[in-house]
């Protein structure tokens, strides 16, 4: 590759949420919903692509807005956002973008000649007498869709939301949300074939998972079978499970990835994490032999400046996949580089004092999270060079990084920080602290500061832990290992 890459592994100051990524031709294109930094709701901005070279996944570029909010007939004041999208090659080789239309309970469809290039709005996702799914009381609500175009040019779309939250829209269309549904377009790409069905019922049903069905349609074949990728009950994990065929019979095959790390190592503890928690949303990759798993972090204390991040997938013998660990070089093919200056944003863990989280979708009161450590940025959304940072860090706050390759030598260790307090940073490759690697004192006074210490490790593949213990807060923006 011509460059490491990160998580986050687009750039600082982007918020692409829900990514699904696909390969056509010899490129990997990049498909999401558009959050903005500081909103109030969801995906408030036009959906925009990123892309890179299937060889090499650090060189991302930036496509431009592909289809906006107000291309959609329904919503020539923008005033609705477009939720989580797909998109897939139909069978006479245009590309069909698949959106949610907010929370009105409907799909839309738009078309382009070239992956990346200007959707134009194509129609609504339809019966066969040409009534719009979801305006039928009854129906399933639409939400979140998944759509595969199969070998045989046969194109199946998948749906679903497990909320018991009455919507308005269902409210108003008298819809249900039983679980994940699957239909069969035909080949205009909108119309109804079969008509939907639930496969994924909510838990307490009969074929309920261990982690059930709640949201985040994905589908990718793997191996000849069909590999359906949702986020369940728990909401900030990414599962999937496997059949072979595309409207039925699957069966649950795990947990492909955590924000918080979950389900690793038995801890179940929401509470005690490694990151803090919200939704996530995304899908798989293969190029050649590897498999990666694209989902989103939260940033700003909220649900709404969310983040793209991906991590490698390691299969089981069996066919299946084991859940990947959350790290800071997802895309990287390996460890980072032992030394260097690295942005702090690139953390995967994140606590505070006693390795505390939680989640940040609201159901944390604010003033516990004001306690609480977080990713934010200077500057409005997408304004100037993107500084992001780790703000408020309090005594005992940590930031988790993982991995770097050490070579063993001695070396310096420094941190450029903002903010007022009194203590010290501390390196160390254990998140409980037993081996410190450097000591460096802090002393700030609302002012920038780097300040650095000795610092050694073994050589090898090591995680890195930086903590802050000492009296105010303190924005983390750096650290070099010189």
């Amino acid at each position: 590759m011509k460059q490491q890459v990160f998580n986050p592994y687009l750039p600082s100051w982007e918020y692409v949420p829900d990514g699904e990524p696909h390969v056509f031709g010899d490129r990997v294109y990049v498909y999401g919903s558009h959050d903005a930094f500081g909103a109030p709701i969801f995906c408030v901005n036009d959906y925009i692509c990123w892309s890179a070279p299937v060889n090499d996944l650090s060189d991302w570029r930036y496509e431009g807005v592909i289809y906006r909010k107000t291309q959609d007939p329904g919503n020539p004041f923008g005033i609705r956002s477009l939720y989580a999208p797909d998109v897939t090659q139909g069978p006479d080789g245009r590309y069909y973008l698949y959106y949610a239309f907010d929370f009105l309970g409907e799909f839309g469809v738009a078309v382009c000649d070239t992956p990346a290039g200007k959707y134009e709005f194509y129609g609504k996702v339809h019966h066969k007498d040409g009534k719009v799914w979801g305006k039928k009381s009854g129906e399933q609500f639409p939400f979140d869709p998944g759509v595969l175009t199969d070998d045989d040019g046969r194109v199946w779309l998948y749906s679903g939301f497990a909320t018991k939250v009455p919507f308005v829209a269902s409210r108003w269309h008298n819809l249900r949300n039983d679980g994940g549904v699957v239909m069969e377009l035909e080949p205009d790409m909108v119309t109804i074939k079969q008509e939907p069905k639930v496969i994924f019922p909510i838990q307490g049903k009969e074929g309920a998972f261990p982690h059930a069905f709640f949201e985040a349609s994905s589908i990718r074949k793997v191996d000849g079978k069909y590999c359906f990728v949702y986020s369940s009950e728990y909401n900030h994990d990414l599962c999937y499970a496997i059949s072979d065929r595309p409207d039925g019979g699957f069966r649950y095959g795990g947990v492909l990835v955590d924000l918080g790390d979950l389900y690793l190592d038995g801890n179940t503890d929401e509470s005690h994490a490694n990151n803090y928690l919200g939704n996530t949303h995304g899908g798989m990759l293969n190029i050649g032999d590897d498999w990666y798993i694209f989902y989103h972090r939260q940033t700003n204390r909220s649900s709404y400046a969310r983040q793209a991040c991906a991590e490698k997938l390691v299969r089981t013998p069996d066919g299946g996949f084991k859940q990947a660990e959350v790290t800071s070089c997802g895309l990287n093919g390996g460890p980072l580089k032992g030394k260097g200056t690295y942005e702090a944003r690139i953390a995967c863990n994140l606590w505070a004092k006693g390795h505390e989280t939680g989640r940040v979708d609201g159901s944390n009161p604010k003033k516990r999270l004001a306690a609480h450590p977080y990713f934010t940025q200077t500057g409005k959304d997408r304004e100037g060079n993107g500084d992001q940072y780790i703000a408020n860090m309090r005594d005992g706050a940590t930031a988790g990084y993982k991995y770097f390759a050490y070579d063993g030598t001695e070396t310096e260790a420094a941190v450029r920080m903002r903010g007022a307090g009194t203590g010290e940073m501390q390196f160390s490759d254990t998140p409980d602290f037993t081996r410190i690697l450097a000591k460096i004192p802090v002393t700030l006074a609302g002012v920038e500061l780097t300040a650095s210490a000795p610092f050694k490790t073994e050589a090898g593949v090591k995680p890195l832990y930086i903590r802050y213990e000492g009296s105010g807060a303190v924005d983390f923006v750096s650290f070099t290992i010189a």
